[in-house]
C-alpha cells in the first residue's frame, strides 16, 4: 500500500513576514540599483525605503555587497523565465529580438540595476555567487545558441563572433542611450525602443 506524501508544511506568520520583508528589500535595492548603481546606493537608503531599521535588513543581508547580488540573481531568474516564455517555434532572430525589447523596456521603466564596473566590489561578490554564476551561464548558453541558429538561417552576419554579438545585446540591458533619448522627451518609450531596437539589429547604414 502506498502512503501519499505529506503536504509540505506552511510557513508560520512570522516566516511569511520575513519574506515578505526580505521580498520588499530586494525590490527596494532593485530599484536603487537601476537609478543610482551600486556605488552610490547605500544601505541606509533601502532600508529607510523599506520602513525598517539598518540593523533589520543585516538580518537578511549582512553586506551591502550581499544584497545588491540578491538583487542582480533575482535579475537573472527573472531573465530566464522571460526566455522561457519566448514561443519556441518563432525564428531565432525574432526570439533575440524579442528578449532585447523586454530589457530595454525593463530598463526605461526603472528595473534594471546598473551592471558593476570592473573593479567593483560587487563584481567580486558576483563572481563567487554561484546563484548569479549558474543563471548566467543558463542565460548566455541560449542567447548563444538562437544567435548561432540566426547565422546558420542567414539572419545574423556569420562573420561575427556568436560572443561579439552576444555582449552587444547584453550591452542593451544598460544602454545609456535610452536615457539619453528619453530625458529629450521627443519619442514615448514605445519608439525609443523601435529605434534602438532598428539601430541594434538592421544598422546605421541606408537601405
Amino acid at each position: 500500500m502506498t502512503t501519499a506524501a505529506a503536504a509540505p508544511a506552511k510557513p508560520s506568520f512570522k516566516e511569511q513576514m520575513l519574506q515578505a520583508r526580505e521580498e520588499a528589500i530586494v525590490q527596494t535595492a532593485n530599484r536603487l540599483l537601476a537609478e543610482k548603481g551600486f556605488e552610490s546606493m547605500t544601505v541606509d537608503e533601502v532600508a529607510a525605503s523599506v520602513g525598517i531599521a539598518k540593523a533589520s535588513l543585516y538580518k537578511h543581508f549582512p553586506s551591502k555587497e550581499d544584497l545588491a547580488a540578491a538583487a542582480m540573481v533575482r535579475l537573472m531568474q527573472r531573465t530566464q523565465d522571460v526566455l522561457a516564455s519566448v514561443p519556441a517555434d518563432q525564428k531565432p532572430i525574432d526570439k533575440l529580438r524579442a528578449v532585447v525589447r523586454w530589457a530595454m523596456e525593463a530598463q526605461l521603466a526603472g528595473e534594471m540595476p546598473s551592471l558593476p564596473h570592473q573593479n567593483s566590489s560587487l563584481r567580486a561578490a558576483l563572481m563567487n555567487n554561484r546563484g548569479y554564476l549558474d543563471r548566467l551561464v543558463a542565460i548566455s548558453d541560449t542567447l548563444g545558441g538562437w544567435i548561432q541558429a540566426a547565422q546558420a538561417d542567414g539572419t545574423l552576419n556569420p562573420k561575427l563572433p556568436a560572443i561579439a554579438v552576444l555582449y552587444t545585446l547584453f550591452a542593451r540591458a544598460c544602454d545609456p542611450v535610452l536615457g539619453f533619448l528619453k530625458s529629450s522627451g521627443l519619442q514615448s518609450d514605445a519608439q525609443i525602443v523601435d529605434l534602438v531596437l532598428g539601430t541594434c539589429f538592421d544598422g546605421l547604414a541606408s537601405r
